[in-house]
């Protein structure tokens, strides 16, 4: 047996006695002797509407950052990033429907795209939850909290690099997760196996599968700090690939008005798009050859104004490494991001938010997205 299956053997063996552990757990829910008076489906309809604004300040590099040496690149741009429709119906007191769609998406080829989240979830109790179609595996910080309430100007570079190998974005199959108490450490679980090419695809493009776990531990309850581990195997066109991954996070509330939130986030993975993509008479018959290896440092402050229309203000500043083939051919990307935001109405309802992307690549690499590049941004967005 090779340490490949000897790897998978175990994962699927944890992945069964977790779910065979925590089915044994009395439903609480099962303890109630009075029935809800609730009348299923229960539904509701939520929305994100994002735009942005964006200067090019890099000579000849366009807005999303290819170089043109023919000076034929577009510099500045009215866009629509997100225009998402959520349904959620409760259909009863375990059972829940989700369906996201981003309108947006129909500006480009919206084959493969505009469907986002189509999945149901059925929930035992908070201890155990099995959710099945369309929709994020958590791996990582970013995968456990929506686009519009994120820190940032966008998703981490290292996180759309992930969504590319099938570890996190949207992704079809099947996950396990609950929440539970180590002694006196809160404790959270998602166990996901899935097909890894994507999303709104009509079948899985080979055999294999992509198998993933993550654990995250609450360190300490006063600043909210978090560890997250994460770990993945499977096999793509018949070669082995493999991802892990470990983040922190926390949130200091200095006073009721201010508050820092912090998130630190590191991850490898077997670049297997790459490998594939090379030349099978040269490349070697390892894909682990082909690594791609990230990190990012987030934090964000901010204050609670509470003063008419305006709720609060941010500051943010991310810093992100990534290298996407650091063991043949590296040439690593550093991105910082800093962004100014104005929140208008509670909990992210509507906010205006003001950056710079500076990247930096080693190599610089004419006509190709591997060139440094200055980009100025003005987001509006309203969630409802």
């Amino acid at each position: 047996m090779t340490f490949f299956s000897i790897k998978k053997s175990l994962l699927l063996c944890f992945m069964l006695f977790c779910c065979n552990a925590i089915a044994q757990i009395p439903d609480s829910i099962q303890t109630e002797t009075k029935e809800d008076n609730v009348k299923y489906p229960i539904l509701q309809i939520k929305g994100l509407f994002q735009a942005r604004y964006l200067v090019g300040m890099s000579k000849d590099v366009d807005v999303n950052g290819l170089h043109h040496s023919d000076e034929s690149g577009v510099s500045n741009n009215f866009m629509v990033k997100y225009m998402r429709v959520q349904v959620r119906a409760q259909i009863s007191k375990r059972t829940e429907v989700v369906a996201l769609a981003n309108l947006a998406d129909f500006k480009n080829d919206p084959k493969g795209r505009v469907l986002e989240n189509a999945y149901l979830k059925y929930t035992f109790n908070p201890k155990l939850a099995f959710t099945v179609g369309q929709f994020r595996p958590w791996f990582g910080i970013e995968e456990t909290y929506p686009i519009d309430i994120i820190k940032s100007l966008d998703w981490s570079n290292q996180y759309t690099e992930f969504g590319k190998l099938g570890w996190t974005s949207f992704q079809i199959g099947l996950s396990a997760t609950g929440q539970l108490q180590l002694g006196q450490i809160p404790f959270q679980y998602a166990v996901s196996v899935v097909n890894g090419n994507g999303k709104n695809q009509v079948n899985d493009n080979d055999n294999g599968k992509q198998y993933s776990t993550r654990l995250v531990f609450g360190l300490a309850k006063k600043y909210n700090l978090n560890l997250g581990l994460n770990g993945g195997i499977g096999e793509v066109l018949s070669k082995k690939v493999y991802a892990v991954g470990i983040d922190l996070s926390s949130l200091v509330q200095f006073d009721p008005k201010w508050s820092l939130d912090m998130q630190l986030e590191a991850k490898q993975a077997t670049n297997h798009p790459l490998y594939f993509a090379a030349d099978p008479e040269t490349r070697p018959s390892n894909p682990d050859a082909y690594l791609i290896r990230g990190a990012y440092f987030l934090p964000n402050l901010r204050y609670e104004i509470n003063h008419r229309n305006l709720s609060a203000f941010e500051l943010s500043c991310r810093y992100e490494y990534l290298d996407t083939n650091f063991r043949l051919n590296s040439n690593p990307r550093q991105t910082i991001t800093p962004m100014f935001g104005l929140e208008f109405l509670k909990n992210y309802g509507a906010r205006i938010q003001l950056g710079m992307q500076f990247d930096r690549y080693k190599y610089q690499i004419e006509n190709t997205s591997q060139y440094n590049n200055n980009l100025f941004i003005v987001q509006v967005q309203s969630r409802f």
